[in-house]
């Protein structure tokens, strides 16, 4: 997030700018660059200037996850190879025999992860008109973790009111997870809303062009961006940093 000054807070185009694109400290270009690279050479054993593997961290993907963390307003982004690859990390924050409770009308590749591969592991989902609270009241159960939403749906379009939605998802003990992918931060952020979690399709309106297919996980605490990022770093479906830079 760029420092406030003089009380000043920015605003979405100077977060949109400026938000992790600091001018590159060894030429001063202010396009940040790709980082082609595998890995990064070591001062000394165990110590290095913050980066040693690029499956772990890379500069071009940082300065991404800065940008797309401030214009969430979450603690922290993590950039993944595809919008899916970002919603299946999402799911490994619960566990076989844990019960998931979707919105119906997901994105139909959502629907393909959860039922075709993710139940076989022992996952547990079902889906229900979240326009309407009480038949989310009716769905939840004792073992239910995670409440997942998408506003609005792709491709019908369909509206729910996440305020509503995670006020009550949270007085059951529930996590929220909101895909946000086609209203973008610029007319709708979850985080602000109540969620936990905020996954886009950054193939979409984030990217623009038709170029990269990517994906992105904002969360609102430091310990889900831990949780997730460890996911990053051992399954490794990460954003390759020339998308990262077209993002």
């Amino acid at each position: 997030m760029p420092r406030k000054t003089s009380g000043f807070t920015p605003g979405f185009d100077t977060r949109a700018i400026h938000a992790g694109q600091d001018p590159d400290p060894a030429t001063g270009a202010i396009v940040t660059p790709i980082y082609q690279t595998a890995t990064f050479a070591q001062e000394a054993l165990g110590q290095n200037k913050g980066y040693e593997y690029a499956r772990v961290s890379n500069p071009t993907r940082t300065a991404l996850e800065t940008n797309l963390a401030a214009l969430e307003g979450g603690a922290a982004a993590l950039a993944f190879a595809s919008g899916m690859a970002a919603i299946n990390a999402v799911l490994t924050l619960v566990s076989a025999g844990d019960h998931v409770l979707c919105q119906d009308h997901l994105y139909g590749g959502t629907v393909r992860l959860f039922n075709q591969v993710l139940r076989r592991f022992g996952v547990e989902f079902d889906y229900v008109d979240a326009s309407h609270v009480e038949n989310l009241q009716t769905a939840v159960r004792p073992n239910t973790r995670l409440l997942f939403l998408e506003t609005p749906t792709n491709p019908l379009m369909r509206l729910i009111d996440l305020r509503v939605c995670s006020t009550w998802a949270h007085k059951h003990n529930l996590m929220v997870a909101v895909d946000n992918t086609f209203m973008t931060p610029y007319f709708q952020r979850p985080l602000e809303l109540g969620a936990d979690i905020v996954i886009h399709s950054t193939t979409k309106y984030l990217n623009g062009h038709s170029d990269g297919i990517g994906g992105a996980v904002i969360v609102k605490d430091t310990g889900t961006a831990a949780r997730v990022k460890f996911i990053q770093k051992a399954a490794g479906a990460i954003l390759a940093p020339f998308e990262c830079w077209l993002l």
